[in-house]
């Protein structure tokens, strides 16, 4: 078996919580390696929805181990109340769950700081969560994050604590935000300690052992390739590597052990917050789009801006990743369109541009170009196998991989796991021996 990456290739949302829990059956550890509870990964079960925010959809596969890597950040509180909320609906966590000791928490003045300086920025804002995630990659960069491994050390949580409570206080009265005690805290967090001792390991040694003994990993990335700190389009960006290259730093592997890369994108576009979307549509096809594929955050029900697909974004996250092959999602969505769309290049100032351009300025003047196919105009929801789509519809998934520069491997024709067509010989088929 091989070990894999699941990362996505647009703005994030494109289906990654389906592809790793239909691929979870064939793995023995699922590990998220970055990001926090601002994801939200999706997984229908017999029309049960389950939404995830920081444990690894592998949990819903009974005897899957998951582990939640040091390049996550980690509010205990959410964490806590996923797990209980896994745990009501039958989902059995025990001795399932690891948690890295390296992993840096999210504090309540994360919380705080996050939203009084989204509101700061006024019309230059992120468009971020709010739930603190930024603020808290920021201490870890500054080396003072508080981890994990320092929570279950009451000593230097309580000198950690106070170091970061007289700085925060002092930025928070900047904000004109309500100062925080130490008191209240200290002694919540030191409830989520005596939980969190439970699950607590060196992620980085269970794995190696886990490699050693020929178990295979499946890497659970969260946002997407144009939402990377240093690949997207900042600074309308996640404060972490969503990139393939964030599983190893994210996880304390190396690029060794590695066999490949799965790319997951949607048949068209999406994008939540702010930021450059060269292809979004603010008309009745976009609101449309936003309508057949219940377009709306997992985490923050906030409604996604829609467009068609843009094969230089795509192109340009498959090199950045090394991508090896691609999943393809909600293709269903595009069954009710005469013709359909493909941006393959941009016009600016003149200029025909058909690479990624790396300027912010460019992206916000740049003007798609399109090809337009036809449409199929035919359902293909839950459609399981090659043949029985219907041929513009192949023909538009060959483009797209045309146009991409990788093999389709996966294609996604609705939210159960059997809605899925598996192209035969392909990457997928063989990593997996599906």
């Amino acid at each position: 078996m091989a070990n894999i990456i699941v990362v996505g290739l647009q703005w994030g949302d494109e289906g990654k919580g389906k592809v790793v829990d239909i691929l979870s059956k064939q793995a023995d550890i699922i590990a998220r390696y970055q990001g926090g509870h601002n994801a939200g990964h999706t997984v229908v079960i017999n029309n049960e929805t389950f939404i995830l925010h920081l444990i690894p959809s592998g949990i819903l596969h009974e005897g899957k181990l998951c582990v939640i890597g040091n390049g996550v950040v980690i509010d205990p509180e959410a964490l806590i109340e996923e797990l209980n909320h896994l745990e009501k609906r039958g989902i059995k966590i025990q001795n399932r769950l690891f948690i890295s000791y390296r992993a840096n928490l999210i504090m309540p003045y994360h919380r705080t700081l996050d939203q009084a300086k989204e509101k700061a920025m006024g019309t230059r804002k992120i468009g971020t969560t709010g739930r603190g995630i930024g603020p808290a990659y920021e201490d870890k960069m500054a080396r003072l994050g508080i981890r994990v491994a320092d929570l279950l050390q009451d000593r230097i949580f309580k000198e950690k604590l106070r170091e970061n409570l007289a700085m925060k206080n002092d930025l928070l009265r900047h904000y004109q935000s309500e100062e925080m005690s130490f008191e209240g805290i200290y002694e919540q967090y030191l409830g989520y300690a005596k939980f969190l001792r439970n699950y607590a390991t060196d992620t980085s040694f269970l794995i190696h052992q886990a490699l050693k003994n020929g178990q295979s990993i499946l890497f659970e990335g969260a946002q997407g390739t144009m939402l990377d700190v240093d690949h997207g389009t900042y600074p309308y960006v996640t404060s972490s590597n969503a990139v393939a290259g964030g599983a190893c730093t994210g996880l304390g592997i190396g690029p060794t052990h590695i066999h490949g890369v799965l790319g997951i994108m949607k048949a068209y576009t999406t994008r939540v917050g702010e930021g450059p979307f060269p292809t979004e549509l603010n008309d009745e096809i976009g609101q449309s789009m936003r309508r057949y594929g219940a377009e709306f955050g997992a985490t923050t029900g906030r409604p996604r801006r829609c467009g068609w697909f843009d094969a230089l974004v795509t192109r340009y996250a498959v090199r950045v990743n090394g991508v090896s092959s691609i999943a393809v999602t909600k293709l269903d969505v595009l069954d009710h369109y005469e013709k359909i769309k493909v941006c393959i290049g941009y016009r600016y100032k003149g200029e025909v541009l058909t690479e990624f351009p790396a300027l912010p300025e460019i992206l916000e003047e740049a003007v798609p170009m399109y090809e337009e196919l036809d449409g199929w105009k035919t359902p293909t929801t839950g459609i399981d196998s090659l043949e029985k789509l219907p041929y513009l519809a192949r023909k538009y998934i060959d483009r797209l991989s045309e146009l991409s520069e990788a093999e389709i491997s996966i294609i996604s024709t609705g939210p159960e796991r059997q809605q899925t067509i598996y192209v035969p010989g392909s990457q997928v088929t063989k990593w997996f021996n599906l």
